[in-house]
């Protein structure tokens, strides 16, 4: 069985010391409705983060 995740929205944002705490609040509330969220730096400016939306 192959697994696809596919990207639903980017979004950039302020980067917050808290940010992982509502990614992490969401990965486990919406797990079982197949979406996952990932956070990341931004690769140019170190100051903002990526949110990313999956569905898997």
């Amino acid at each position: 069985m192959e697994s696809k995740i596919e990207v639903l929205s980017t979004v950039t944002v302020e980067n917050s010391s808290d940010l992982y705490k509502i990614v992490d609040t969401l990965n486990r509330t919406l797990k079982r409705e197949n979406l996952m969220f990932g956070l990341a730096l931004d690769q140019e400016d170190k100051e903002k983060a990526v949110i990313t939306i999956y569905r898997t």
